[in-house]
């Protein structure tokens, strides 16, 4: 068993990664069905929710049938932080967690994300702030460093465990890499078997298939994992990764009515939260994710864009299942 404070998950979890525009509350429900062990929101801006920015406030709905779920901040200004931290406690999450990582210009050039690699000092302040300024546990996810001439994982780990956070996430790349090249998992085995290391270690980056996840866990002797990118349009990845696990044996692949009916709940879902209007415009970037691979799609892809009514979706999968009725894959 896995403790983050007193959130008890089992051996080696898995953890979907926060996204931005991707890791909402449909999508996490989605996960959640096929397997994810903990949840994380979009990061959210620690200045939006001062300010009371509609969008920040939005990324705060959390749902029980996620537990357990973290919400995610990030920023620059440790009175910010900390007060972002007070206002995410107030709708109860069971963890909030900290953005040292995300390498995207807008939030880097604001020494936010991954910007707070270059200032070791604040990125300590800055999570000094939030664990003074809550009852939750606090956890952190971050990059090895700002690039390879100044990778500083090592040192970053105890510090922030000083702080009195209770789990780490480490996404092996550096912030140069942004989400190019290959990750360096070896950094991340080191520093969970750093002897002064005691809170959990997580794993990020580039595990998008059951064999890779096992040949991490074996190799890097991390405590868990953590999927972002793979798990877009597959949410499947989660139950094939633990049964991978427990038989070494794949499970079969998604059919196309599995993910056709995936795609049926991801938008109901998304109606539900964010109106039919908007819920339905944002899907757009999910459709061709959830099809990615299989033949003949383009023009089924065309039809779903064009998608303004639940009525004119539930439609469109039908024509979908019945054209793909015909092939086996």
């Amino acid at each position: 068993m896995i403790k983050i404070g007193n959130i008890e998950l089992p051996d080696f979890p898995l953890l979907l990664a926060p996204m931005e525009d991707v890791s909402d509350p449909p999508f996490r429900r989605l996960c959640k069905m096929h397997g994810a062990d903990m949840m994380y929101s979009e990061f959210i801006s620690s200045e939006g929710l001062i300010r009371d920015a509609m969008k920040s406030k939005k990324k705060l709905d959390i749902f029980d049938y996620e537990r357990p779920v973290g919400i995610q901040i990030f920023g620059g200004d440790e009175e910010a932080m900390a007060l972002s931290a007070k206002i995410v406690e107030a709708v109860q999450p069971d963890v909030v967690d900290i953005n040292f990582g995300c390498p995207v210009k807008k939030v880097v050039c604001k020494g936010a994300g991954a910007g707070v690699l270059k200032d070791i000092d604040l990125m300590i302040r800055l999570t000094k702030a939030v664990v003074n300024s809550t009852h939750l546990p606090v956890t952190v996810k971050t990059r090895l460093g700002w690039d390879n001439d100044s990778i500083n994982i090592m040192e970053v780990a105890e510090r922030l465990q000083e702080t009195g956070i209770k789990a780490l996430t480490i996404h092996a790349r550096t912030r140069a890499q942004m989400y190019k090249g290959e990750a360096d998992w070896n950094y991340i085995s080191k520093v969970k078997n750093n002897p002064n290391i005691e809170i959990p270690i997580f794993g990020n980056g580039d595990v998008n298939t059951p064999e890779k996840a096992l040949e991490y866990k074996q190799k890097y002797d991390c405590d868990g994992i953590m999927i972002g990118r793979g798990a877009i349009g597959y949410p499947w990845i989660f139950n094939e990764v633990k049964h991978f696990f427990e038989t070494g044996e794949n499970l079969p692949k998604p059919t196309i009515s599995q993910r056709l009916e995936a795609v049926r709940q991801h938008a109901e879902w998304s109606t539900e939260w964010k109106g039919e209007k908007l819920g339905l415009i944002e899907m757009r970037q999910h459709y061709g994710n959830y099809f990615r691979g299989i033949p003949h799609f383009k023009d089924f892809r065309v039809k779903f864009l064009e998608v303004f009514t639940m009525e004119e979706m539930v439609e469109v999968i039908a024509e979908t299942e019945e054209f793909y009725a015909e092939f086996s894959f």
